[in-house]
């Protein structure tokens, strides 16, 4: 689609020729599913135990979070960076195709993401991507004009610099003292909601620079790259050689090896868990781009409703930790650390599920989301849309 009301989803979703881009649509679906099953392991349970630590205190939770880290972990992050990428090559199209100045527009976008970021991290989970999209949007923004060979390369260079320097940061990080574990514990279990707000807001002010420097640099690669699948009409066509040569290259040995250095992380050593995990990610995550360029056909009635209703990703994105901490939290449903992860991990499924399923109801009458709403008021702000 390439009407404004489309343009503000996160990721943007919208076809840059003239006949309809499913890839991603499909691309979208999946990434809101996969990382909603990796952050709801660090809102159900504790997420100052140690970023680095093996996670999991029965059999049932540590081969749980083996299989989130092996099949999701930065992964589906990147996916999700790789569609912000293709959201501003969209941006960029639809931009000049009404007239309007897209410098203001994309300025006005980023503050938008930033204020949604700011507020969700301290509100909800500190682990919020929007802050370091709003931040790094603006580096991408210098970029914009660059051909699509030089974005592949910096996008590549971006990657193996993050697969480097990330398990040097996360392996620096001290450990959390065990007052501190306590006193999350407690406020989690016992505390009202201020008293989340107030834990997840300094939560939220000390991982931010750390995660700015890990997740940054992986998430600029991936917008480079995504800019780059936009220019060169990757993005529109599904059966281009290039994603098949990724599903062929890289999907299973990435998987594989990615479940591999997971399960090291898990039982074995944990530094050649992480380097391993980290370093294999982006051969994982093409491969998942090969795979979802496979399945990208048109969809039954079923799944266009589903496809559809992801289009709000930016909604479903923040519905998933309102809700998922409104249940886990204290001042909720009270089942923080009271359920098994792999428990955890289908309720952040269904509550995915649930947020489209509303969602699809939704659009019968309004076009947009409810924060997808919000973020295009911000960007076209002063703007005749």
């Amino acid at each position: 689609m390439t009407t404004p009301d489309r343009i503000e989803n996160l990721p943007s979703v919208a076809m840059t020729g003239s006949a309809r881009a499913l890839m991603p649509d499909y691309l979208r679906l999946i990434a809101l599913f996969g990382i909603v099953m990796v952050n709801v392991q660090f809102i159900a349970f504790s997420a100052m135990g140690g970023l680095a630590e093996p996670a999991g205190e029965t059999t049932l939770d540590t081969v749980t979070v083996w299989l989130v880290n092996g099949l999701a972990l930065l992964k589906t992050y990147g996916l999700f960076s790789f569609m912000f990428g293709v959201g501003l090559g969209l941006l960029m199209g639809s931009a000049a195709r009404r007239g309007l100045p897209f410098g203001r527009i994309y300025r006005n976008r980023m503050i938008g993401l930033l204020v949604l970021g700011i507020a969700h991290g301290c509100l909800f989970f500190p682990g919020d991507i929007l802050t370091i999209y709003a931040v790094t949007g603006g580096i991408l923004y210098l970029l914009r004009d660059w051909p699509v060979a030089r974005l592949v390369r910096a996008g590549v260079a971006l990657l193996v610099l993050q697969a480097v320097i990330a398990p040097v940061l996360l392996l620096s990080i001290p450990e959390t003292p065990a007052d501190i574990v306590a006193l999350e514990r407690e406020i989690l279990t016992q505390g009202g909601f201020l008293d989340a707000v107030v834990l997840r807001s300094i939560g939220y002010a000390f991982t931010m620079p750390l995660f700015l420097l890990v997740q940054g640099m992986s998430a600029l690669g991936w917008f480079c790259l995504g800019l780059a699948a936009v220019k060169s009409g990757m993005i529109d066509d599904a059966a281009h050689p290039l994603w098949r040569r990724a599903r062929r290259w890289c999907l299973v040995p990435g998987v594989a090896l990615s479940l591999v250095g997971a399960a090291i992380w898990q039982w074995g050593a944990v530094v050649p868990g992480i380097v391993l995990t980290t370093a294999i990610a982006p051969v994982a995550t093409l491969g998942y781009l090969g795979l979802i360029a496979a399945i990208a056909r048109p969809p039954g009635p079923m799944m266009a409703r589903a496809l559809a209703a992801g289009g709000s990703s930016l909604t479903i994105y923040l519905g998933q930790s309102i809700i998922l901490t409104t249940l886990f939290s204290a001042y909720g449903f009270g089942l923080w650390g009271a359920v098994d992860r792999l428990t955890a991990t289908a309720i952040a499924i269904a509550v995915t599920a649930g947020l489209m399923m509303a969602l699809a109801i939704w659009h019968q009458r309004v076009a947009l989301g409810p924060f997808e709403w919000v973020l295009r008021k911000i960007t076209y702000w002063g703007q005749r849309t």
